[in-house]
């Protein structure tokens, strides 16, 4: 009797599990494809962007000054909004300025000489992958629930593939066996799936707390310093090197990333972001707010003094994208990536096949893509439309 109820409860289990990677597991392909391309994005844009690269050179670097004052020359009429620092060695330093188009003209710079390599529009591989990804290219209030609700069939996937699989901590160096497609599939299958548990986990996670953001959950904004009213032009040159030095003797330590500019309005300063003692914090969580009249600093912010919401906040992208720890983690995210993605292919694979005996029948297709998209049932339509839909905005977001 105890067999049977066991038998019955890991028969609804595995029910679970074919239903979360089977149904919408082509919208699940394309969402975890892309993710784990945008784990590298930057480095995609790098590869087909010739300003993009530079060659690493020893000795000091050029001040945000003289970068600032590069960019703002080889946009004329443009106003200067961001500055960012390299994000590795070989890369160009970055500018955003804002001209009359809807969307930032960046200029890449070389961050030892200050020289402009490069002016570029706004769109790349990396915004293309991030939009898609994060949702869709709809509107964030639309998209962005749309794709988080993945993370809870991710999660289904997880706990009712662990329930499934007997003994499954034994299984992590067993043997994948050969000779027939279904078996190796399904061993290739479970030993990836138990390889890639904590990934799974992490993201399916990360997914989940999107969705809570989405849904009006986000935590409150960061520190901010009161508006001002600016009369002074955008601080280049000097100027802004003078600025900087105020700021860090404000926060000592503080190893700056970005440089934010006051809006044409105004705003609420000249800002200077990027990293120090708090670890797993994007670099908006490290600032320092000046006024770029005066020099006086109108705040300093930083990450250890986050709330414990905040904190998961500031978490969460480190942790989804595998930014913690550089290109280290970057790879390992990557690698884990295409194995997640390989999982709901295979998944897919796997069910195809114990339809196979159905074939002789009559009863099935014997074309195996065949029985996938019925076994989706009418799932697979709304899935297919919201990858359709997502690359045929595409377009249109590149232009705007």
């Amino acid at each position: 009797m105890a067999a049977a109820t066991e038998r019955k409860r890991r028969s609804v289990w595995w029910a679970v599990h074919a239903w979360a990677g089977l149904k919408l597991s082509l919208f699940m392909t394309f969402i975890l494809a892309t993710g784990t391309l945008a784990v590298f994005s930057a480095e995609l844009d790098w590869l087909v962007t010739p300003s993009m690269r530079v060659m690493p050179q020893e000795g000091a670097k050029a001040s945000w000054g003289t970068l600032a004052a590069s960019a703002r020359d080889a946009v004329p009429g443009g106003r200067l909004a961001q500055i960012y620092a390299p994000p590795h060695p070989g890369f160009a330093a970055e500018a955003w300025l804002d001209t009359s188009t809807a969307r930032p003209t960046r200029v890449h710079l070389d961050p030892y000489t200050g020289r402009v390599t490069g002016v570029v529009g706004w769109y790349n591989i990396q915004r293309f992958l991030r939009e898609t990804h994060r949702h869709l290219m709809l509107p964030v209030k639309l998209g962005v629930p749309i794709v988080c609700t993945l993370a809870f069939l991710l999660l289904a996937s997880l706990v009712s593939g662990i329930v499934t699989y007997k003994k499954w901590w034994r299984g992590f160096f067993k043997r994948p066996r050969g000779g027939d497609g279904r078996r190796l599939s399904g061993d290739l299958h479970r030993l990836a799936g138990l390889w890639s548990l904590w990934f799974v986990a992490l993201i399916a996670v990360t997914g989940v707390w999107y969705m809570v953001e989405s849904l009006g959950g986000d935590a409150p904004d960061h520190p901010r310093a009161p508006a001002l009213s600016i009369t002074a032009t955008q601080p280049v040159g000097p100027a802004l090197d003078a600025l900087i030095e105020a700021g860090l003797r404000a926060y000592p330590g503080l190893d700056i990333r970005e440089i934010r500019y006051p809006t044409a309005k105004g705003g609420r300063g000249l800002v200077l972001m990027g990293q120090a003692d708090a670890w797993l914090v994007r670099d908006r969580s490290n600032a320092v707010w000046l006024n770029p009249d005066d020099g006086a600093v109108l705040l300093v912010s930083s990450g250890e003094e986050l709330t414990a919401h905040q904190r998961i906040s500031e978490m969460a992208d480190p942790l989804h994208f595998g930014t913690l720890g550089g290109y280290a983690t970057k790879i390992v995210w990557f690698l884990a990536g295409i194995l997640l993605t390989g999982l709901s292919v295979t998944g897919v694979m796997i069910y195809s096949m114990r339809l196979r005996a159905a074939v002789a029948t009559g009863a099935e297709s014997s074309n195996g893509w065949v029985r996938a998209w019925r076994g989706m049932g009418w799932w697979a339509y709304p899935a297919l439309g919201l990858i359709i839909l997502s690359l045929a905005l595409a377009p249109g977001a590149m232009l705007a």
